[in-house]
């Protein structure tokens, strides 16, 4: 999967030069979401695996292409704390996600930490396209 993710990166800059960072962000994190929702509930563990390989495929993309899109709207002053609140608020989530999948898990909801990373990742992408989809960086105007 981390092959997968990497591969990835380079093909995001390419979409990303077609279609905008931005689109690029949301565009290929929809259907990474909806990927890791029906892998949760895949009716077998093959049709699970590969929803997760096209997961890992698409889920990496914004990474590059989100860096560059903050990157190109602050000042070069502003771009070391520009970098580290992205890092940090990622960071945070990213570590509160285990200890409230335990929980789930523990409790014998097993499919529902995928469905709510899912739901909640799909509402954020929806936002970053309606909040950002006429802010363009300098390339892209």
């Amino acid at each position: 999967m981390g092959v997968l993710a990497a591969l990835s990166f380079p093909v995001a800059a390419w979409l990303a030069r077609r279609i905008g960072l931005v689109n690029t962000m949301a565009f290929t994190q929809l259907p990474s979401n909806v990927a890791l929702v029906r892998a949760a509930v895949a009716p077998s563990l093959e049709l699970a695996l590969v929803l997760l390989l096209a997961r890992a495929a698409l889920s990496q993309m914004d990474v590059p292409t989100r860096s560059s899109y903050v990157m190109a709207l602050v000042t070069p002053r502003e771009r070391p704390a520009a970098a580290s609140i992205t890092s940090l608020s990622r960071s945070l989530a990213a570590a509160a996600s285990p200890v409230l999948a335990g929980a789930l898990f523990a409790a014998g909801f097993e499919a529902w930490p995928l469905v709510i990373c899912g739901v909640l990742q799909s509402v954020y992408d929806i936002a970053l396209l309606w909040a950002f989809r006429h802010i363009k960086p300098p390339e892209e105007q």
